[in-house]
């Protein structure tokens, strides 16, 4: 297997191999040893696009020169984004599965290697891989309808609304060294950023139960884990759409304060989470990563504050400060907030790092907004700040903006 991309993307691939020992697939770590090869991709921005793009065209290059029957199969948010379109334009690919499909993954495989066999015996003409780049790099994402299966062409099992979300029980073979270990606690995202394909990629906000949690928690710990790194679409809404009346549409400060408000003492959130897992035994420590800044509470401060396990830091996304931005972001955050936020949490939590990142070059920045942003970071002075240009996406409300900015 070859995963790509995010911390997210590579606990999707460890449920994969866990799933394929469980049922008694055998994991080689020589290529051309390989009945099959699964290639899990991403699909966040361009660059991933292209790496994954690359990596798939290299796999089905070196298969041509070393082991022709070998199955490339592929998984993740590039073949969940273009199910449609990849089948036609990489029909030397055998199947292609979907986010929802990585507990199936072993019949897929199986299925592959089958369809392998069986086109084998086809004439193929050798790939383009020149013109199936460029076909693929102007694609328009299209999330709606199914690719049927036909025999000779690639296998297709992707559902168009994922919902999926890992389960304790759900077999995983890790990947990370033995001391830390990624706890994705949710899957999906409600948020309506203007530049961001995941949440038609992956769908909405799925919390897992707070006990799965927990439980997973307690196994890693015992099996030696020494730091949990706990990851999400965005941490800080965990157990928000666990409420039976819950809505998708609190996204913006205020709804979210109120909607935490009303929530029952015994509700599940990233505070009452961080509490329970600091009170399992052992020596070891947890990290927060990939937080809103739209849904900080206090009593996330407070948790972070009084649970010694807990890292005291915080990977906190900003984007921009300038409102006009924050606006054209859909982040649903003003700067006046923001600068709030991060001196409640210094204040709440003393010592505390803080890590962001930035989008500049975003379509209607201005001079004027960009040195706005550059006297925030002088001001604010964060412990780890990322600075991104913007990358247009098809199917995003920023790729159809006026205003786009050129280098």
């Amino acid at each position: 297997m070859i995963s790509l991309g995010c911390a997210k993307n590579l606990v999707d691939a460890e449920v994969m191999m866990g799933s394929l020992l469980k049922q008694g697939f055998e994991i080689t770590n020589e290529n051309a040893e390989a009945d099959a090869l699964i290639v899990n991709t991403c699909s966040f921005i361009d660059a991933a696009q292209e790496e994954s793009v690359d990596t798939i065209l290299e796999s089905t290059e070196f298969r041509e020169n070393t082991n022709t029957g070998q199955a490339v199969i592929v998984s993740g948010c590039l073949s969940q984004r273009y199910r449609k379109e990849l089948p036609k334009l990489m029909p030397e690919v055998d199947a292609f599965m979907g986010i929802d499909q990585v507990e199936q993954v072993g019949d897929i495989v199986r299925k592959a290697v089958d369809n392998r066999e069986s086109r084998l015996g086809q004439a193929e003409e050798k790939p383009n891989n020149d013109e199936t780049k460029r076909a693929v790099a102007e694609l328009v994402a299209d999330d709606e309808g199914e690719q049927p299966a036909t025999p000779g062409e690639p296998l297709v099992d992707i559902h168009s609304r994922p919902d999926y979300i890992p389960k304790f029980e759900t077999p995983r073979f890790r990947l990370t060294p033995n001391h830390f270990a990624y706890v994705k606690i949710a899957e999906g995202c409600n948020h309506p950023c203007s530049f961001c394909i995941i949440p038609r990629m992956r769908g909405s906000h799925r919390s897992r139960t707070q006990s799965d949690i927990v439980q997973e928690a307690r196994q890693l710990v015992a099996d030696g884990v020494k730091e949990l790194n706990l990851i999400s679409q965005d941490s800080t809404y965990y157990g928000l759409d666990l409420r039976p009346d819950h809505r998708a549409n609190i996204a913006s400060p205020e709804r979210f304060t109120a909607a935490a408000n009303e929530l029952s003492a015994d509700a599940s959130t990233l505070a009452s989470l961080l509490r329970e897992l600091n009170s399992i035994e052992g020596e070891f420590w947890i990290r927060i990563l990939y937080t809103h800044p739209a849904h900080w509470t206090e009593e996330i401060i407070t948790a972070i504050a009084e649970c010694e396990k807990v890292v005291k830091y915080v990977d906190m996304p900003l984007q921009h400060i300038h409102d006009a931005m924050l606006e054209r972001m859909r982040r649903e955050t003003s700067g006046q907030y923001i600068r709030d936020l991060i001196g409640r949490i210094r204040e709440g939590v003393p010592g505390i790092a803080i890590r962001t990142t930035f989008i500049v070059g975003f379509p209607g920045e201005t001079e004027e907004y960009f040195e706005a942003l550059l006297d925030f970071m002088r001001e604010v002075r964060f412990e780890r700040l990322g600075v991104f240009t913007y990358s247009k996406e098809d199917g995003t409300k920023a790729g159809a903006m006026e205003c786009q900015l050129t280098d």
